[in-house]
């Protein structure tokens, strides 16, 4: 029989209610960076995710390979014109990965319990950089496209995915109209976190192409309901500008663990 998992440790807030219940276990919006430094193109390179947001809630760790970086929105020098926001879903600050060049990647690490789904809404958008090696975004533009992957993590350390695959998404954006400016598509996904070990799993992020892409507002829930994400409690242990749940703007094609082994 599932068990609703009381409250989790990493938890900003937590919906707690009887079994299969979601349970909000991480929220993000990267509008709270700890010393933000513009490297240079509105680009915040040379200090980690973990440097700027780790700690956010307490104890709470990314795992990074490469260069992820923390991008200024409504600056002036990305591009000659400062990187553009027009539905201002952005913020001031959101984060930036690349699919070609290296293979940047992010991994969350989580305990679910006893829950079967760990459920993921984020919004995506090409962007580019004019700095450190950018463009990197075709001429004529590029639809981004991130797989969310799922994996078993008995020891419940911070990692990108060491365990066994669990389950992954794949999420496409749009093509944006031009290297500056965000056009957000919006995506909850439901993993199937079925066969892991003690509840402990890792989300882990990786563009797989596009050439450059954004990222903002997290939010993570633990579910028996795939796709399932609770509106987040006010007053906010941190200022979010998500727009609340709405509807599933985008279901992502889903593989299982059989598919998953192959790639």
């Amino acid at each position: 029989m599932k068990r609703a998992i009381s409250c989790a440790f990493l938890a900003l807030t937590v919906v707690c209610g009887p079994a299969g219940a979601a349970t909000l276990l991480y929220s993000q919006n990267f509008e709270s960076p700890v010393n933000f430094v513009n490297d240079g193109g509105d680009v915040n390179i040379f200090r980690t995710v973990n440097q700027l947001y780790g700690g956010q809630p307490a104890g709470f760790t990314f795992a990074q390979a490469n260069t992820v970086e923390t991008l200024l929105v409504g600056g002036t020098q990305a591009h000659g014109v400062g990187f553009d926001d027009p539905s201002g879903i952005a913020g001031s600050y959101t984060l930036g990965m690349l699919s070609s060049v290296e293979n940047d990647r992010l991994g969350l690490s989580f305990d679910i319990g006893a829950f079967q789904f760990l459920n993921f809404r984020v919004d995506i958008s090409s962007i580019d950089l004019s700095t450190f090696g950018g463009p990197f975004v075709p001429a004529a533009g590029a639809a981004p496209t991130f797989r969310f992957s799922l994996y078993d993590n008995p020891s419940g350390l911070p990692g990108l995915g060491a365990g066994a695959p669990l389950d992954f998404a794949d999420v496409t954006g749009t093509v944006a109209p031009n290297k500056w400016t965000y056009d957000w598509t919006n995506s909850v996904v439901g993993l199937d976190a079925t066969g892991n070990t003690n509840g402990n799993v890792t989300l882990l992020i990786d563009l797989l192409s596009g050439g450059y892409a954004g990222m903002d507002n997290f939010v993570i829930a633990a579910s028996d309901i795939e796709g399932e994400v609770p509106p987040i409690p006010e007053p906010e242990t941190y200022a979010l500008t998500l727009v609340g749940l709405g509807a599933l703007a985008m279901v992502a094609r889903r593989k299982k663990r059989r598919d998953l082994a192959t790639t």
